[in-house]
């Protein structure tokens, strides 16, 4: 079992994976899935019958990185690699509550933004929806969107 010392440092990478991942989230977003990943995310950007889209490779592929970081962190002896894979895990599980039900209701929850936080992340979500396509777009990030996105109440 590590000592607290590690636990603490442990603590402060899963922080920092956290916050970094919006960074790669957001270089993927615009880079790969509205670039040679499109093929995959383009069916994000339209109606699709049924209950999941090819575009959620891309998050299942996080999540498998992440599973696979987590297990070998813990075979490792309870390694690095264990709270890097917590910290995407983590991330992942925001992108899921914000992206996959607070904004497009894939479950079905009865869920109304109060805080300007949420509003501001819920508003440049649809924006990018309204304004992006292959190759171009608005707003790519998927847990923090600048203050031109917030919305007046």
């Amino acid at each position: 079992m590590p000592s607290i010392a590690l636990l603490g440092l442990y603590f402060f990478v899963v922080i920092i994976l956290f916050i970094a991942m919006e960074g790669v989230a957001w270089l993927l977003h615009k880079y790969v899935m509205h670039g040679f990943g499109w093929y995959l995310h383009e069916d994000h950007h339209r109606y699709t019958p049924g209950r999941f889209e090819k575009n959620d490779l891309f998050g299942l592929s996080f999540s498998i990185v992440s599973f696979l970081l987590i297990l070998t962190g813990i075979l490792g002896g309870f390694d690095i690699r264990l709270p890097i894979g917590i910290g995407i895990m983590f991330y992942g599980l925001g992108y899921f509550l914000v992206h996959d039900i607070f904004f497009h209701r894939r479950i079905k929850i009865k869920y109304r933004p109060r805080s300007a936080y949420m509003k501001r992340v819920l508003n440049a979500h649809a924006v990018h929806h309204q304004q992006s396509a292959e190759h171009e777009g608005v707003s790519f990030g998927f847990l923090y969107a600048s203050k031109k996105y917030a919305v007046e109440d």
